[in-house]
């Protein structure tokens, strides 16, 4: 591909940068949310996290990012500490954002959009998802090619020099778009063969997993299917939807699992992993997992939320599913605390009673690792599922059907 888009296998020293954008209202308190993440994204790609350096600005400057004063500041640091080589950017950088601050800071320069990439790469398994993953890193790359050639306008007063670089960057351009469409027409082969595996599945209920990255989908499907889905704790623990067939009380479904969200998702990726998440447009029921010990969950749940309506805009059945309320802690005010609770301050019950309150959609509150409320789980799930199932095969609906008091 002309450029590396995987990170190294050993870990690697990393600088993280943010920028408060008063544009778009952002809090000093939420972009340390988003520094948490990609930390916790570098550190899945491979990397350790050394220092953060935010700035408070009115937009972010253009070509640049950050202020000048500022990138002479971070600049200052890597040259006190030459064993950082990489430095990531918490948003997606222009071809000439990018290419001026590798100019400025003479390191690997990262932006958000390139680390998920690297990650979606390293996890990626089947041909489906490689194929994806390829696609979307070819987008990427064709607007940054001029990047690669930085290097020609380093010898100055080479004569003719200039010319063939352009010709080389017109070449790859054309290997690149002649390998996006190759890809483009892989993948619709690709989706054509899936859709005739989900016909051959006939009209069983269908009832799929989503959430956030990292919430422990696949600890709960493992659970509910006794099948041996990756589970770990990083981001993107697993790139491919799995399906399996599920028997609750004798009434059949289909449960798959499927690729974690996650705040500023790159466009190409959404676009490349349509076809994965064909499985959530054609679902009959949706279980939203939500880790409940994560400190921002409604954040997430708000980012799955906005996700899901640009994949599927019809209404279904859909549970919250609250994960980890084993890992749950909250922090318990003093009685002569007089200021008001914040959300570090409810107890587990409290958020609860405040869930279930709202109506609108309904809740469980689990422990997937701990099997807790297991039962009450698979109860709801036998429920919803047995509805549609018995509307859609009313003939065989005694087999679910309470006789007992036939046997008095």
């Amino acid at each position: 591909m002309g450029e590396k888009l995987i990170l190294d296998k050993e870990v690697e020293k990393a600088i993280l940068i943010g920028v408060i954008d008063k544009s778009k209202n952002m809090t000093e308190g939420l972009v340390k949310e988003y520094l948490d993440e990609l930390d916790f994204l570098a550190l899945t790609a491979g990397a350790e996290t050394v220092k953060r350096f935010t700035q408070k600005m009115d937009y972010p400057h253009p070509k640049t990012f950050v202020g000048t004063g500022k990138l002479e500041e971070i600049l200052d640091y890597l040259e006190k500490n030459k064993d950082i080589k990489l430095v990531i950017f918490d948003d997606e950088l222009s071809p000439s954002q990018l290419r001026n601050i590798e100019r400025a800071l003479e390191r690997k320069i990262l932006d958000r959009t390139n680390l998920i990439l690297d990650i979606f790469a390293s996890r990626a398994q089947t041909a489906n998802a490689k194929t994806q993953v390829e696609l979307a890193q070819y987008q990427y790359l064709l607007p940054r090619l001029t990047r690669m050639w930085t290097h020609l306008e380093r010898q100055r007063g080479g004569i003719g020099m200039r010319g063939p670089g352009e010709t080389q960057i017109e070449t790859d351009r054309r290997i690149i778009l002649d390998k996006i469409s190759k890809l483009k027409e892989d993948l619709i082969k690709i989706d054509k063969q899936k859709a005739t595996q989900r016909k051959n599945r006939g009209k069983m209920v269908r009832v799929a997993l989503v959430g956030y990255t990292n919430v422990g989908k696949s600890t709960l499907m493992n659970m509910i299917s006794k099948s041996e889905v990756f589970a770990e704790n990083k981001l993107f623990a697993t790139l491919d939807t799995t399906v399996r067939k599920v028997v609750i009380q004798n009434v059949p479904f289909l449960l798959a699992d499927t690729v974690g969200f996650i705040r500023k998702l790159p466009h190409n990726l959404v676009e490349s992993f349509k076809s994965t998440l064909d499985e959530v447009r054609e679902a009959d029921v949706i279980l939203h997992v939500v880790d409940i010990s994560h400190p921002n969950f409604e954040d997430q749940i708000k980012v799955v939320n906005e996700t899901m309506l640009e994949i599927d805009k019809r209404e279904k059945p859909t549970f919250l599913v609250f994960n980890k309320i084993d890992a749950f802690t909250y922090v318990k005010k003093d009685e002569d605390d007089l200021l008001p609770k914040t959300k570090e301050n409810y107890s587990l019950e409290e958020l609860k009673q405040m869930w279930i309150a709202k109506g609108d959609t309904p809740c469980l509150f689990i422990s997937a690792i701990h099997k807790q409320n297991i039962e009450e789980f698979r109860e709801v799930v036998y429920d919803v599922v047995k509805e549609i199932h018995s509307a859609r095969f009313p003939y065989n609906s005694f087999l679910y059907q309470d006789y007992s008091n036939l046997m008095d």
